[in-house]
């Protein structure tokens, strides 16, 4: 079973938009990790349908090793980002792992990824599901 760890903070929202549509998809099927940067995203992931749960910096740091897939924000790979959750430590962890990283374009930072499409959340998490994620894990009815 793939095992995939959905990074986020803050309030959590995009990691649980993210949790959810790959549960429709995809059902038990995968082995969803929440890794929040604090309790609240956490929190909310594990309401989304997460398998496991970690918070901070060190269950970051350790789970990002053992992830076959990545998924968050772009944030995700910004020291201090999330105003100064993102650690440099989690940032550096998240890089050096081994794991496909899929990114959604969405940081409060001020960067522009150039070639992006602008479009709502959840016309992205689809995107991410239909076009990568589904290249690791066939969608439900697809055996």
């Amino acid at each position: 079973m793939i095992r995939i760890a959905v990074i986020d903070g803050q309030g959590g929202g995009i990691g649980t938009a993210i949790i959810k549509r790959i549960r429709e998809v995809f059902g038990e099927r995968t082995e969803l990790w929440a890794l929040g940067t604090n309790a609240i995203a956490t929190a909310q992931m594990m309401k989304a349908g997460a398998n496991r749960g970690a918070t901070g910096e060190n269950a970051i740091r350790h789970s990002a090793a053992q992830a076959d897939v990545i998924i968050g924000p772009i944030a995700i790979l910004l020291a201090n980002a999330m105003m100064g959750e993102m650690t440099p430590s989690m940032v550096r962890a998240i890089g050096e792992s081994k794991a496909p990283k899929l990114l959604l374009p969405l940081t409060q930072e001020p960067i522009t990824v150039v070639g992006t499409i602008r479009e709502p959340l959840p016309h992205m998490v689809d995107r991410l599901i239909s076009e990568h994620l589904s290249h690791y894990v066939a969608p439900l009815g697809e055996y």
